[in-house]
C-alpha cells in the first residue's frame, strides 16, 4: 500500500483539522508577545535587548532548526516526531507561563522554537499525504488563513489576555491545545517516511552558530558598545561560520540546505525578497507596539486591536492576491504588495509623533497591510515553482527559515537604532528612536521589492520564461516528498 493511501486512512477532515491548529499555535506564537512586552518588562524587569530576546529566541532557534527537524520528521517518521514536537513546545509553553525571571522566560522561549521547528514543517507534509490531489487547493487555502489568522490575532490575543488576565496566559493559552492535540495526532494520523537521508549535524551546528552569533552581537551591541571585545567576537565568529556553512554545503553529499539550489535566479529573488520582508516588518511590529502603549497610552488590547488593519489585512486580501498571481503571475502582485509596505511603512515613519492620532496613522497600517497580503500566497507559489518536484520541501523549508532569520535580525538591527537614537526614557526619546527604526524598515522593505521584480516571469503553470538557471516545475500529484512550510499553489 502506498505511503499517500496509508495516510489517507486517517482521513483528510481530522488531517486539516490537526495540522491547522497545530501551525496556529506556532504561527500565534511568533507575534502574540508584542503587545505584551511592556508589562513583561514591568512585571520580570530587564532592558531593550531582554525584551529582543523573549521574541528572538523563539524566531531563531525555530529558523535554525526547521530543515533540521523536518529532517529528523523524514528519517524517523513524521507523526512520531510531530508528537515530539507537540510535547516540546506544550511544556516549553508551561514553562514560560512559571517563569520567574526574564532569563528563565528567553530560555523556555527557545525550547518553544525547538518545539515549533519540529513541529511546524510537518504540517503540510502530513496534510499533503492525507488529502487527494484535486482537494489540496482547498485544503491548503484553509490551512493558510488558520495561520494568517494566528498572524492576525497576535497582537490581539497578547494584548487581551494581558489585560484582562495576565500575561502569562499568552503562553498558558497553548497547553490545553497541545495537550488536546496529542492523542488526535497519535490515533487520526498515519504514520508516514521520507527518504532517510542522512542528517546533517555539520551543516546545522555552522548555521545555528553563526545566526546565534550575529544576532547576539546586533542584540548586545547598544549595550557594550559596538567597539567591545564580546559584540565584536560574537559578529566575526557568527559570519565564518556562516561562511563555513556555504562553503560546507557546497561540497556536502547530502546538504541541509543546498546551494546550488540558489543558482535559480527564481530561488534566489523570493528569497532574497522574503528575507527582507520580514526583516523590516518584524522589527517594525516590534517597535510599533511598545509605541502605542508606552507612549500613546493604549492599554494592551486596545493596541492589539488599532494593530489590526496591518497584521489582519490578510485574511481579506490574500485571496484577491491569489486570484490575482493565477492571472498575472506571481512577480508583479509579490513587488506590489513589498512596495505598497514600504510605503506605508516609509508614512508611519514620517507621522508619528508623541501624540500622533490613530486616524493619522491608520493610512500608513491599511497600505502595510494590503502590501503584507498581496506577499504571502503568491511568494509560496514562487517558492514552489522555482525547484524541482522532488526538491519542492527543501525549498519550501529554507524560504520559512529564512523569514524566520529575518524576523529576529530584523527586531535585533532596528532595536540596535532605536536605542542608539532613543530609548524609554520619556515619550519624546522613544519617538526619536522609533522614526529612523520604521524608516529602515521601509527602506528594507523596499529593496525586497526590487528583489521581487529580479524573479523571472511565470507563464500559468509554472514554467519560467526565458530565465536562464530556473528549475522549471510540472504540476504533481504525489505528495511533496520533503517537508513544506508553505503551501504550493496548484
Amino acid at each position: 500500500m502506498s505511503q499517500q493511501s496509508s495516510t489517507r486512512r486517517g482521513g483528510a477532515a481530522w488531517a486539516l483539522v490537526i495540522t491547522s491548529v497545530a501551525g496556529f499555535m506556532a504561527a500565534l506564537d511568533n507575534l502574540v508577545v508584542t503587545t505584551a512586552l511592556p508589562s513583561i518588562r514591568e512585571d520580570l524587569g530587564g532592558a531593550l535587548h531582554d525584551l529582543e530576546w523573549t521574541v528572538s529566541a523563539y524566531t531563531l532557534t525555530f529558523a535554525v532548526l526547521l530543515m533540521f527537524g523536518a529532517a529528523l520528521g523524514d528519517r524517523f517518521g513524521r507523526r512520531r516526531l510531530f508528537l515530539a514536537g507537540i510535547t516540546v513546545f506544550t511544556a516549553a509553553s508551561a514553562a514560560a507561563a512559571m517563569a520567574p525571571g526574564i532569563d528563565s522566560l528567553i530560555a523556555a522561549r527557545a525550547v518553544q522554537g525547538v518545539g515549533a521547528a519540529v513541529m511546524m514543517p510537518l504540517t503540510l507534509t502530513l496534510l499533503t499525504a492525507a488529502v487527494p490531489a484535486e482537494r489540496r487547493g482547498m485544503a491548503y487555502g484553509i490551512w493558510g488563513a488558520v495561520n494568517g489568522l494566528a498572524v492576525a490575532s497576535g497582537p490581539l490575543v497578547g494584548g487581551s489576555l494581558t489585560e484582562h488576565i495576565s500575561w502569562q496566559w499568552i503562553f498558558w493559552l497553548n497547553v490545553p491545545l497541545g495537550l488536546a492535540l496529542l492523542p488526535l495526532a497519535r490515533f487520526r494520523l498515519a504514520e508516514s517516511h521520507g527518504t532517510g537521508a542522512p542528517l546533517d549535524l555539520p551543516g546545522t551546528l555552522l548555521a545555528s552558530g553563526g545566526l546565534f552569533g550575529i544576532v547576539y552581537g546586533l542584540v548586545r551591541g547598544p549595550v557594550d558598545g559596538w567597539t567591545g571585545a564580546v559584540v565584536l567576537t560574537a559578529l566575526f565568529a557568527g559570519a565564518a561560520l556562516l561562511a563555513g556553512f556555504v562553503l560546507y554545503s557546497t561540497r556536502a553529499k547530502n546538504p541541509m540546505l543546498p546551494m546550488r539550489l540558489f543558482r535559480s535566479r527564481a530561488f534566489s529573488g523570493i528569497n532574497a525578497a522574503s528575507l527582507l520582508m520580514f526583516l523590516g516588518m518584524f522589527g517594525s511590529i516590534f517597535l510599533l507596539s511598545q509605541y502605542m502603549q508606552g507612549v500613546l497610552g493604549y492599554s494592551p488590547t486596545e493596541a492589539g486591536l488599532r494593530m489590526l488593519p496591518w497584521t489582519g489585512m490578510p485574511m481579506l486580501v490574500a485571496p484577491i492576491a491569489g486570484i490575482l498571481s493565477d492571472r498575472i503571475g506571481g512577480r508583479p502582485v509579490v513587488a506590489a504588495g513589498l512596495f505598497l509596505q514600504a510605503a506605508g511603512l516609509g508614512y508611519l515613519a514620517s507621522v508619528i509623533t508623541a501624540d500622533a492620532s490613530y486616524a493619522v496613522q491608520l493610512p500608513g497600517l491599511v497600505v502595510s497591510g494590503i502590501g503584507m497580503a498581496l506577499f504571502f500566497a503568491p511568494a509560496s507559489a514562487l517558492v514552489m515553482s522555482s525547484v524541482a518536484p522532488k526538491e519542492q520541501g527543501i525549498a519550501s523549508g529554507a524560504n520559512n527559515a529564512l523569514r524566520e532569520v529575518g524576523g529576529a535580525l530584523g527586531i535585533a538591527v532596528m532595536a540596535s537604532i532605536f536605542a542608539a537614537q532613543g530609548g524609554y526614557e520619556s515619550p519624546q526619546t522613544f519617538v526619536d528612536g522609533l522614526r529612523p527604526a520604521v524608516a529602515v524598515g521601509a527602506g528594507l522593505v523596499a529593496v525586497a521589492g526590487i528583489a521581487a521584480l529580479l524573479i523571472p516571469a511565470t507563464r500559468r503553470n509554472g514554467e519560467a520564461t526565458g530565465a536562464t538557471g530556473t528549475a522549471p516545475v510540472a504540476p504533481t500529484d504525489e505528495p511533496v516528498p520533503a517537508p513544506a512550510v508553505e503551501p504550493a499553489t496548484r
